[in-house]
C-alpha cells in the first residue's frame, strides 16, 4: 500500500511511523507530508531516508491511505481534499470527530459500522480511546448508564512544546511555555480551552465522543480533565454505573478476556496501572477495581495508557489495518 502520514515529524506523527514499522503494516512507498518550513527535510522509516514533501506532492502520488496527525485547522483543510482524490484518511484531530457525517472509530468496538465510502474517518481523542477499550466489554454484559471519570494527563499529549517546558522547569531553564502556569511540581485542571458551561473541551470530548462510539446517547458522562507532569501516559479514575448488577469476579474474567486489555490489580504487591510501565506500549492496563460502596450497581476502576499510541497512533494504524483486511481501500 501506498501511504502518506501527514504531520509527520510531530510527536504522533513520529509515533505513527514508529507503530507502521513495528505492526509491519505493508508500506510499498511512503509520503511523510508536514509543514511548509519541514519540507526537503528527511526522516527515517523501515532504515531507508524519506524526503518530506508538501500536501500537494502526496496528493498527486495517489496513495491509498493518508493518516492525519496535523491538528483540526490543517485537516479541516486538507483532509477533504485528499478524500476527493479518492485518498482513505484517518483523521487523528477533532475536525471530524463529532460531525454526523464521518465515523467515529475505535476498531475492536466499531470497526463494523465502516463502508467503502467512507474516504474520512475519525480516531477519538486519546483520554477517551482508552476509557472506552476498558469499558466495551463491561457495557456489553451490564449496561453502562452514567460514568464520572477525572484524567490525570500526560504532558505528551499537548506535544513536544510542553515536554520541553516541562524539562526545561525541572533543569531550572528559562524557555517558551505552552500552559498558563509552571506545569512542574504542579497540576493543572485545564485541558484545552474553557467552554459556556465551565467545562472544558477536553472534559466534552469525552462525554460526546463515549456516546457517539457506543452508539448510545442515553449514557451520561461529567468529566473533570487534569494535566499532570508525567510522561508515560494517561491515567484516569473511572466511576461507572451500570443497568445491571455485575459481579466482581465476572468482571475481572470479561476484562482479561478482552484483546488489547492488560489486568494490573494486586494491591498487596502494590501492582496496579501506572504511565511508567504503560509507556511505549499499545494496550489498556486496568487495576483498582473495586466496588463503589456508596451505590448499587457502581464500579470504580483506574485506567492507564499510552496516549501518542493507542490514544492516537496504534489507533489509526489499526483502523488502516482493518482498512487493508477489508480491501476496502485496494483499487
Amino acid at each position: 500500500m501506498k501511504v502518506a502520514v501527514v504531520g509527520a515529524t510531530g510527536l504522533v506523527g513520529s509515533e505513527i511511523l514508529t507503530v507502521l514499522e513495528e505492526r509491519n503494516f505493508p508500506v510499498e512507498e511512503l509520503f511523510p507530508v508536514a509543514s511548509a518550513k519541514s519540507v526537503g527535510k528527511e526522516i527515517t522509516f523501515k532504515g531507508k531516508q524519506y524526503k518530506v514533501v508538501s500536501a500537494a506532492d502526496a496528493i498527486a502520488a495517489r496513495p491509498d491511505i493518508a493518516i492525519f496527525s496535523a491538528g483540526g485547522s490543517t485537516s479541516l483543510e486538507l483532509a477533504p481534499k485528499f478524500a476527493e482524490a479518492g485518498i482513505t484518511v484517518v483523521d487523528n484531530s477533532s475536525a471530524w470527530r463529532m460531525n454526523p457525517a464521518y465515523k467515529l472509530i475505535v476498531p475492536e468496538i466499531n470497526a463494523d459500522v465502516l463502508e467503502e465510502d467512507d474516504k474520512i474517518i475519525a480516531n477519538p481523542n486519546c483520554s477517551t480511546i482508552q476509557m472506552v477499550v476498558a469499558l466495551a466489554p463491561l457495557h456489553k454484559k451490564y449496561k453502562v448508564k452514567r460514568i464520572v471519570v477525572s484524567t490525570y494527563q500526560s504532558v505528551t499529549g499537548t506535544g513536544k512544546a510542553a515536554v520541553d517546558q516541562l524539562n526545561n522547569e525541572r533543569a531550572g531553564k528559562e524557555g517558551p511555555k505552552v500552559y498558563p502556569h509552571p506545569i512542574d511540581m504542579n497540576i493543572l485542571p485545564h485541558i484545552d480551552v474553557f467552554l459556556d458551561n465551565g467545562y472544558t473541551k477536553e472534559e466534552m470530548k469525552m462525554v460526546n465522543e463515549t456516546k457517539k462510539i457506543f452508539g448510545d446517547n442515553s449514557i451520561q458522562v461529567t468529566a473533570t480533565t487534569v494535566r499532570v507532569p508525567a510522561i508515560g501516559g494517561h491515567s484516569e479514575a473511572v466511576n461507572v454505573e451500570f443497568a445491571h448488577e455485575y459481579d466482581l469476579a465476572e468482571v475481572r474474567q470479561l476484562l482479561s478476556e478482552t484483546p488489547g486489555i492488560i489486568i494490573q490489580d494486586d494491591v498487596k504487591n502494590n501492582l496496579y496501572p501506572m504511565p511508567i510501565t504503560a509507556h511505549g506500549r499499545d494496550e489498556v492496563f486496568v487495576g483498582r477495581l473495586r466496588r463503589d460502596e456508596t451505590q448499587p450497581k457502581t464500579l470504580n476502576m483506574w485506567i492507564v495508557a499510552d496516549n501518542l499510541r493507542k490514544g492516537a497512533a496504534t489507533n489509526a494504524v489499526q483502523i488502516a489495518e482493518y482498512l487493508l483486511e477489508k480491501s476496502a481501500v485496494q483499487h
